[in-house]
C-alpha cells in the first residue's frame, strides 16, 4: 500500500494529452507525462484494502504486485519499484500505453469512480526503466544445450523467448514480416505506441542471446514439420488474424475494407517500410479527404478512427450495434469486474460521430463499382431490425472491424491440419486446441500460446501466456524449473 491515509487526502490524477486539434497532424504519441512527485503522490492512493482485486484474477492477467510498487514509488525507492514490476511483466512499457487497466476497474476504489492511478504508475516506472539502464541485457549465467523456436513475434512470442532465453536455452525467433513485433509494430497505431519501444527490446533480447530470423513465413516458405524436427521444443504464436466475417452484401465494392490491412499499411508508412508485404497485399489505402464509416465498436475500430482523422477524413462514422452504454454502472452488481459503461476513447473524442444500435444492411455503390454509401437501420434490444429505421451515411471509404476468428490457415495451421493432425477448434474458430497447463499441442512437441490458443485478447494477455508457455517448455524439456508461472 501507500500512504496509510492517502485516498483520502489526495485526488486521483491522470495524465493529460494534447489538443485533439494538435494531435491528429501527427503520428507520435501524445500523452503528457506527470512529474515523478506527481506519480508518487498518485501511488499514496494506494489503500490498505485488505484484499487487492486489482492483482488478483479480476484485475491483472500478469498478477502485477500492484499495492507492492505503488508502496515502492511512494517511498521514492524507484529502482525497487521498477524490479518488482519486471518481475511479473516483461513488457511494462507496452502495457503502461495500451493496456485498458481491468486492474483499475478491480479497484477498491472504484467502487467510489476514483481508483488508483494504476496506469499511470504502470507507465512513469517502465520509463523510468530506460533512464536508469535497466533494459541492459540479463543473459543466462550457464546454457543448457536445448534448442527452441517461437513462431511469431508479437506480445506472446516475445514474452516467451525472453524468458526460455534467460533461463538458457538457445531461441530462435522466426517472423513472417521484415521487422519483429508482430502485432506491436504493425497493429497498433503509432500515436498509442512509438515503435522505439518495440526496438529497444528486442535490442534487449539480443543482447541475451535471442536470435530473429524476419522474413520467414513458417508454414509456407519453411515448413512447420522441419522445424519440428530440428529443435527440441517448438512454440507457436501466430496471433488471431482471420476477419470474423461481416455476411454484409457489398463488401466487394472498391473503398470497403477489413481493418486490419489498413492499420498495417499506415504503420508500415510510418516506419518508412513498402506499404505492402506477402502477408498484407493491398493497394494504398488513404482516407484524406473522404467520408469514412467504421463498421464495429472495439479497439480495433478506434484505432481506424484515430487513423483516419490524421491521414485528413473530412468525416468519420463509427457504427456499433449495441445499444449505447450507461454512463454509469451499478457497482454493486459488477465490480470488481470490467464494466459495461459508456467509454469514449482518445480517437472517438477527436470527432467521431457514434451511432448505437445501428446494423450495417449494406454496402452501397455506383455503376462503377465504387463505394458511395452504407445502408443501416435501427435495432432494438435483441439486435432486431426496427421496422421504417432505414438510412444511408455517405461513405467514400469503408473499414469492418467486427473482431477476429482465429489464424491464418495459410500457413502453420494449415501445413499441420493436413500433415501431422493438429488438432482446432473447429466448433467456434481454428484456434489451436491446447491447455493453459501444459500449452502442448497434438502434435509432439509443438505448444501454442496468445491469440491463436485462446482466441483474440488484450496484450496483457499475451504476454500471460507466453511467460506461461515458457515455464511450461522449459519445465518439459529440463523435468523442472525456476521460471515464474
Amino acid at each position: 500500500m501507500g500512504k496509510v491515509t492517502g485516498f483520502l487526502e489526495i485526488d486521483r490524477q491522470v495524465p493529460k494529452y494534447q489538443p485533439a486539434a494538435d494531435r491528429i497532424r501527427h503520428f507520435r504519441e501524445f500523452t503528457l507525462p506527470m512529474s515523478d512527485k506527481e506519480v508518487e503522490k498518485q501511488a499514496a492512493r494506494c489503500m490498505d484494502c485488505g484484499v487487492p482485486y486489482c492483482h488478483g484474477p479480476t484485475g491483472c492477467p500478469v498478477h502485477n504486485q500492484i499495492p507492492d510498487w505503488n508502496d515502492l514509488v511512494y517511498n521514492g525507492d524507484w529502482e525497487g519499484a521498477i524490479r518488482n514490476l519486471h518481475s511479473t511483466n516483461n513488457f511494462p512499457d507496452w502495457t503502461g500505453r495500451i493496456c485498458p487497466a481491468p486492474c483499475e476497474e478491480a479497484c477498491t476504489l472504484n467502487l467510489e469512480d476514483i481508483p488508483v492511478a494504476i496506469k499511470t504508475v504502470e507507465q512513469a516506472i517502465a520509463d523510468r526503466a530506460y533512464e536508469t539502464g535497466f533494459l541492459a541485457p540479463q543473459p543466462a549465467a550457464q546454457q543448457t544445450g536445448r534448442r527452441v523456436a517461437v513462431i511469431g513475434s508479437g506480445p506472446a512470442g516475445m514474452a516467451a523467448a525472453q524468458q526460455l532465453g534467460r533461463a538458457g536455452h538457445e531461441v530462435h525467433v522466426y517472423e513472417r514480416e521484415s521487422k519483429p513485433g508482430g502485432l506491436m509494430r504493425y497493429g497498433i497505431p503509432d500515436f498509442k505506441i512509438e515503435k522505439q519501444y518495440v526496438d529497444a527490446r528486442v535490442s534487449q533480447m539480443e543482447g541475451e542471446g535471442v536470435t530473429f530470423f524476419c522474413g520467414v513465413n513458417v508454414g509456407v516458405d519453411k515448413p512447420v514439420a522441419d522445424l519440428i524436427a530440428e529443435y527440441d521444443a517448438v512454440l507457436y504464436c501466430g496471433g488471431s488474424e482471420t476477419p470474423r466475417p461481416a455476411g454484409i452484401p457489398g463488401v466487394d465494392y472498391a473503398g470497403v475494407h477489413d481493418a486490419m490491412p489498413y492499420l498495417v499499411q499506415q504503420n508500415r508508412r510510418v516506419g518508412g517500410e513498402d506499404i505492402c508485404s506477402v502477408a498484407w497485399p493491398s493497394e494504398p489505402i488513404l482516407a484524406g479527404g473522404k467520408h469514412v464509416v467504421v463498421v464495429g465498436g472495439g479497439d480495433t475500430a478506434s484505432d481506424c478512427v484515430g487513423t483516419a482523422f490524421r491521414q485528413g477524413a473530412v468525416r468519420v462514422t463509427q457504427l456499433d450495434i449495441r445499444p449505447r452504454p450507461p454512463e454509469k454502472e451499478d457497482k454493486l452488481t459488477v465490480w470488481p469486474y470490467w464494466a459495461t459503461k459508456m467509454r469514449v476513447s482518445t480517437s472517438q473524442a477527436e470527432g467521431a460521430a457514434r451511432e448505437f444500435q445501428a446494423a450495417t444492411l449494406e454496402f452501397v455503390g455506383d455503376e462503377d463499382g465504387v463505394l458511395t454509401g452504407v445502408k443501416c437501420c435501427e435495432v432494438d434490444e435483441r439486435r432486431k431490425p426496427v421496422a421504417g429505421s432505414e438510412f444511408i451515411i455517405r461513405a467514400d471509404l469503408a473499414f469492418i472491424a467486427i473482431g477476429f476468428a482465429g489464424p491464418r490457415e495459410d500457413g502453420v495451421v494449415g501445413e499441420l491440419r493436413g500433415s501431422l493432425a493438429l488438432s482446432v477448434d473447429s466448433r467456434r474458430s481454428t484456434n489451436v486446441v491446447a491447455n493453459d497447463r501444459t500449452y502442448a499441442t497434438s502434435v509432439p512437441k509443438l505448444f501454442a500460446a496468445g491469440d491463436v490458443r485462446r482466441g483474440q485478447s488484450l496484450v496483457v494477455w499475451a504476454i500471460r501466456e507466453g511467460r506461461q508457455a515458457a515455464h511450461a517448455i522449459d519445465k518439459h524439456l529440463m523435468g523442472e524449473t525456476l521460471l515464474p508461472r
